[in-house]
């Protein structure tokens, strides 16, 4: 994806985030790029004052990136369940961060998880969870094996060690990562 797209995806975003938190509707955008109307998926994370206010993603979408931005967007402002939907006031404090994603893959060998490099996916029954590949390294977790238990443990729900489990599916993916 190349810068202008990048831009332009942020571009979206910020208008989205003001129109919705606003008046409480999405704005009428329409994008003719190709390289935007690929079916990718994405997560769209907002941060006020440079702390986490929402984050929300979604790995096999069904409309183009573009219109997913936009839906991640607005549900990452009103529905993270970690966070009270955001406010009018607050908006001059966000600032938007935009994860496009790579399919996710099964992968059968925890130990070739990259920190930093791999988002990764853990599941097992109902329960999962994911982390995008740059929560790591934003929380200087030091190797792969702290970045997994927070995930089994704080997001999936799960043994802190699950993923050792021959039972439980880990997937990985990487990600296009870029903010205002």
């Amino acid at each position: 994806m190349n810068s202008s797209n990048k831009q332009k995806l942020l571009e979206i975003a910020r208008q989205t985030l003001q129109a919705y938190i606003n008046t409480g509707q999405k704005p009428e955008t329409k994008i003719t790029d190709p390289a935007l109307q690929e079916q990718l998926g994405c997560f769209v994370t907002l941060r006020k004052n440079g702390q986490l206010r929402g984050c929300m993603g979604e790995f096999s979408p069904t409309t183009p990136l573009w219109q997913t931005v936009i839906d991640r967007t607005v549900v990452a402002a009103t529905q993270d369940p970690r966070f009270s939907p955001v406010e009018p006031d607050e908006l001059k404090d966000i600032s938007l961060e935009i994860s496009v994603l790579s399919k996710p893959e099964p992968i059968n060998d925890w130990q070739k998880i990259e920190l930093g490099i791999h988002g990764v996916i853990v599941q097992k029954g109902s329960r999962g969870g994911t982390y995008l590949p740059q929560v790591g390294t934003e929380h200087d977790w030091e190797n792969r094996e702290e970045f997994l238990a927070h995930l089994c443990a704080n997001k999936a729900g799960l043994p802190i060690d699950c993923y050792k489990d021959e039972n439980v599916d880990i997937l990985t993916y990487t990600a296009d990562v870029f903010s205002e």
